[in-house]
């Protein structure tokens, strides 16, 4: 319905709200926060932000909001302007707020009980039905217990004009509350006070990068001119100095130099002297098991601490998830197999790709076995299956309450492709049911895979002159290996856990060719997923994967 006029309730009666173009939206009250935006008739821009005012009303937990009632947790000025890159495309505006006084300048509040900043973003889900992903992401972000954005949903007028679920986030920031580094000023240009902190990004050149440098290094998969370019974040790039550019330059260069030497495994001298390696991995099980296929080379961050604070670069915070968890119709796809880590091979005409980081790093024994450490103890913990879609339920109920149902009649994307949707529901049930299940065939597949990833050992490889088979498989007390020769010659065979340590070899001399059996008996194994490699003399490889029930 078009050219609805606007009807405010002066006693708490319906407000009812212009929809330009779609369905006629009742609202009166909300379970959520309700966020009540006016910019006096100015047009939101990209950029610059406009002046405007912000009111919110939440009147607790478990409490009623109404739109009648008075704003009581922000009442006051805002610069605003639209943010993202490809979410611009979208009927659906996605906002960035700067909270202002009377005078129009920064102030720190907290908005909805969170820490206190000036910076916020107001998310708005549109292509994500089932309206949980980036949230999602973030939650499981802090249980890996590092600093990941906190949210909060809302509901938001906008002119007068519903505009339906939105999720209030922190942005990205140099603060205590945030990302926790030193203060840089434009005078810190010597000694330790120059050497954080830092905030830099690899992204597109749009939204509030753009000015930065270019790596030496070109990305895996792609020849000539393209490379990897780093944005200033921390300091802006209207306020970093010129030292200050050049040491943050010359410190990545020498990091990504000490990685790609051939001594890069070298703890004194090699890429661990630069970067904070346990860091490096929670970003990777987190942009992995989201399969975000954005990781690693758009809004991607970073954050160089002060040297005397330890002064190493730290990967994170992780930003960004509305294509994760198998948003995506394109290149990479949405199934819930396949690493990201392989985006190289598998979209290389896509002009935005990967850094050689992390190939690299996946070639140091010692990274692999602290990402499989990280992994196992993750998903007997934060990480169960359980735990993760315990979390998706707490907060689709709330959701399915009623503001769902407002926020897909204000936008009808229900059983309608939006790009990039792998997946297209009829109800917002049905995206939800989709993703848990979506969630819990990939934690099975990268607990099949990851130890195929950390242990480096390749899919079984047949030999003219030698095979091999393991059975029972699944196994319980004890399993054997029947494998045939063609001529003599040495078997060993290597039993691996999911780790990648060995814990059991066997090697057996056979004088004649022939079908042999050899009897292993490991009691002591846990339930869990082996791998065996099995080498005849110095030749032939086979490998394989074991289950212990």
């Amino acid at each position: 319905m078009r050219g609805f006029s606007v009807v405010y309730a002066i006693e708490g009666l319906i407000l009812l709200f212009s929809l330009q173009g779609f369905a006629q939206v009742s609202f009166t009250s909300s379970n959520l926060p309700i966020v009540v935006i006016n910019t006096s008739g100015q047009t939101i821009l990209d950029d610059p932000k406009i002046e405007a005012t912000m009111g919110i009303i939440y009147n607790g937990v478990g409490v009623r909001n109404n739109v009648t009632d008075a704003a009581n947790n922000y009442n006051g000025k805002i610069g605003i302007e639209i943010r993202g890159s490809s979410s611009q495309m979208f009927p659906k505006k996605q906002y960035g707020l700067e909270l202002h006084d009377a005078l129009g300048a920064g102030i720190d509040v907290s908005l909805l009980g969170l820490p206190k900043q000036s910076d916020w973003i107001l998310f708005a889900p549109y292509n994500d039905k089932s309206l949980v992903r980036d949230p999602l992401a973030y939650k499981l972000g802090r249980d890996l217990g590092r600093y990941a954005p906190r949210t909060k949903y809302c509901e938001v007028v906008l002119n007068g004009e519903y505009q339906g679920i939105y999720v209030l986030i922190e942005r990205i920031k140099r603060d205590k509350n945030r990302v926790d580094i030193n203060k840089l000023d434009p005078v810190e240009i010597t000694n330790d006070d120059l050497t954080g902190g830092y905030i830099i990004k690899i992204d597109k050149d749009t939204g509030t990068g753009g000015e930065g440098w270019a790596s030496s290094f070109t990305p895996p998969g792609r020849s000539g001119t393209q490379t990897i370019f780093f944005q200033y974040e921390y300091p802006k790039a209207t306020n970093i100095v010129a030292q200050q550019k050049e040491y943050i330059k010359q410190y990545m260069t020498a990091f990504e130099n000490a990685l790609a030497a051939d001594n890069f495994k070298d703890t004194n001298q090699g890429y661990a002297k630069y970067i904070d390696v346990d860091s490096f991995i929670d970003y990777f099980i987190a942009n992995e098991l989201s399969k975000n296929v954005d990781a690693y080379r758009l809004s991607t961050f970073m954050y160089k601490r002060k040297d005397s604070d330890g002064g190493k670069l730290f990967m994170g915070p992780i930003w960004d998830f509305n294509l994760g968890f198998g948003n995506i119709d394109f290149c990479a796809k949405g199934a819930p197999e396949g690493f990201v880590i392989r985006y190289n091979s598998i979209c290389n005409k896509d002009f935005w790709l990967i850094p050689f980081w992390w190939d690299r790093l996946l070639q140091d024994e010692s990274f692999r076995q602290k990402l499989a450490t990280r992994w196992t103890a993750l998903r007997s913990d934060k990480y169960q299956t359980s735990k993760i879609l315990t979390y998706v339920d707490s907060v689709t109920s709330v959701l399915n309450v009623e503001a769902q149902q407002r926020n897909f009649q204000k936008w009808p994307v229900l059983g309608k492709y939006v790009w990039p949707n792998y997946y297209v529901g009829q109800t917002f049930q049905q995206e939800v049911d989709w993703l848990k299940n979506w969630i819990g065939q990939r934690l099975i597949w990268l607990d099949a895979n990851f130890a195929q990833l950390i242990t480096s050992i390749p899919e079984n490889m047949e030999s003219a002159s030698f095979s091999i088979e393991a059975y029972p498989n699944p196994f319980g007390m004890d399993f054997q290996f029947e494998y045939t020769l063609d001529a003599p010659g040495i078997v060993s065979i290597e039993l691996l856990d999911m780790t990648g340590r060995k814990v059991s070899e066997t090697q057996k001399f056979h004088d004649a060719p022939g079908v042999h059996i050899v009897k292993i008996d490991r009691t002591d194994f846990i339930p869990g997923i082996y791998f065996y490699r099995a080498r005849l003399n110095e030749g032939a490889i086979i490998t394989g994967k074991l289950i212990r029930q």
